[in-house]
């Protein structure tokens, strides 16, 4: 038996969401200590998916309603050693190098505030993330407008200098 199967992200209003896999169950207590550490302020929702033992969703958080919500992601998603966090107040770029650099951190699949979809391949053993759509597919190639509006958009972000 080989069934794939999709599962629709809900990136909440004003957050952004990382999807990885991991393979520890202090995964979900490493990536808590990894973001509050990284940003003040930082608001976030930690599930972690265990793919042993009693196979549960683990959950942290310090903010009630993104724990929540991360939790219901990730029984959707149901997948390995699979992890999804939902950031507010941060942005991945802010909190990637921490994340990546957990000791049982394997992958990133996504890092994005864009629609995001699963791709799941599920057998009679368990499932596995085959890969993730994220956002939209692309309208074309940009122009020197486009350029200069990217350019613009970064230095009033503060992520590139004047």
């Amino acid at each position: 038996m080989l069934e794939f199967k999709k599962v629709k992200i809900e990136v909440p209003e004003g957050c952004n969401v990382i999807l990885g896999m991991a393979h520890f169950i202090k995964t979900v207590e490493d990536l808590y200590e990894a973001l509050v550490n990284a940003v003040p302020n930082i608001k976030f929702g930690i599930g972690f998916c265990e793919s042993s033992g009693p196979c549960l969703v683990r959950h942290e958080g310090n903010d009630r309603e993104l724990r929540q919500t991360a939790a219901k992601q990730a029984y959707e998603i149901a997948c390995g050693h699979s992890f999804i966090i939902i950031l507010k107040n941060a942005y991945p770029i802010n909190v990637l190098d921490k994340v990546k650099n957990i000791p049982e951190a394997c992958t990133i699949y996504a890092a994005t505030s864009n629609p995001l979809e699963v791709i799941i391949a599920e057998t009679s053993q368990g499932r596995g993330i085959v890969g993730v759509i994220d956002g939209f597919r692309s309208k074309g190639i940009e122009t020197d407008k486009d350029i200069k509006a990217r350019r613009k958009f970064l230095r009033k972000t503060s992520y590139k200098l004047d």
